[in-house]
């Protein structure tokens, strides 16, 4: 079994034959390339049309990468069509992350990509585009197609009470994990209540879910996306607004499940008293980080209260960007 944790695609050049051999044999694949350069594209899609067409059904995972600026007006119709094309000969694949691109994802995308991969168990598509481009009958076609997903990353606007239906029906196997983005495209859905969320969770008893919400998502948005019955295990709030109720929420709803928390927010004398409370109920923290100063007090509060603590960015003044976070253990 081989695994390849980072083929880079380089400009203007072919890949080693050293490598070339190896790609048919490939199980788990992290393809990194530049989207500035369409030569790059193409031989990116090369490497994955060798991994995937003539590696008989061995390719298991497959996670894309993709740095450098976007081109303005570049919507990757070139790589979303290249990628089904490859998987229309035949696929195996059980993880697929798209995380790493920064273009909207289509639904006519997503609907083959699930319809040629119906082996999956892991789908990530809750990637950094600007907005949503997958709907909730979308969302619903990929959970009928692909009986075995168990672990799943959308943004939250995909989802619906039909979504949360199909997701609770007594044939589909454990859902272990929901990685949710939060961003404006939830403006135009209707808000999933907190009873549907309890009812998930009687269903999957072992389901952790981790949620980002961006700053794009409307302030007054928020409180609706934090309901109490979410089993939250990693929160991330990079809204860059005042955070005191949604805090007061977060150690009031998730204090048992909660283990990394992430803010930006505006520093004040009322969040240090609110991330000391915080730090004395959710008391089975692993990572906190704050990108914005905090007194020591808040400091003392986190390693006083959390013994698994390993990993925080606690700051009383201000550093050049980008932070660096402390590692404990």
């Amino acid at each position: 079994m081989y695994f390849i944790s980072g083929l880079r695609c380089e400009s203007g050049t072919s890949v080693p034959d050293r490598y070339s051999a190896l790609l048919p044999l490939v199980r788990n694949l992290k393809l990194r390339m530049c989207l500035t350069d369409p030569a790059n594209r193409k031989t990116a899609l090369w490497v994955l049309r060798q991994a995937v067409a003539r590696g008989d059904g061995r390719m298991e995972g497959l996670s894309i990468c993709c740095e450098g600026n976007t081109p303005l007006f570049y919507a990757g119709q070139d790589l979303q069509q290249g990628l089904v094309d490859i998987l229309t000969n035949g696929s195996s694949l059980t993880v697929l992350d798209l995380r790493g691109v920064p273009f909207t994802l289509s639904d006519s995308f997503v609907r083959s990509v699930a319809m040629l991969c119906p082996a999956l168990q892991s789908l990530y598509i809750n990637n950094h585009s600007l907005v949503c481009g997958v709907n909730a009958e979308t969302l619903r076609q990929v959970l009928k197609c692909c009986q075995s997903l168990s672990v799943l990353g959308v943004f939250q606007a995909s989802l619906s009470q039909d979504v949360f239906k199909d997701l609770m029906f007594p044939e589909r196997p454990a859902l272990k994990k929901l990685e949710l983005r939060c961003e404006r495209s939830l403006k135009y859905t209707v808000p999933l209540c907190d009873q549907i969320w309890l009812e998930l969770k009687l269903r999957h008893p072992r389901l952790w879910v981790e949620l980002e919400l961006d700053h794009t998502l409307p302030e007054l948005h928020v409180p609706g996306v934090l309901q109490p019955s979410i089993p939250v295990r990693c929160l991330r709030l990079l809204t860059w607004t005042l955070l005191l109720d949604e805090v007061r929420i977060v150690r009031q709803s998730y204090a048992n499940t909660l283990e990394v928390l992430e803010l930006q927010t505006i520093p004040s004398p009322e969040l240090n008293s609110e991330l000391i409370a915080l730090a004395k109920q959710c008391v089975k923290l692993q990572e906190v980080h704050c990108y914005c100063v905090v007194s020591q007090e808040v400091i003392t509060a986190f390693f006083t209260n959390c013994p698994n603590l390993c990993r925080f960015t606690l700051k009383t003044h201000k550093e050049p960007h980008p932070w660096t976070s402390t590692k404990l253990k």
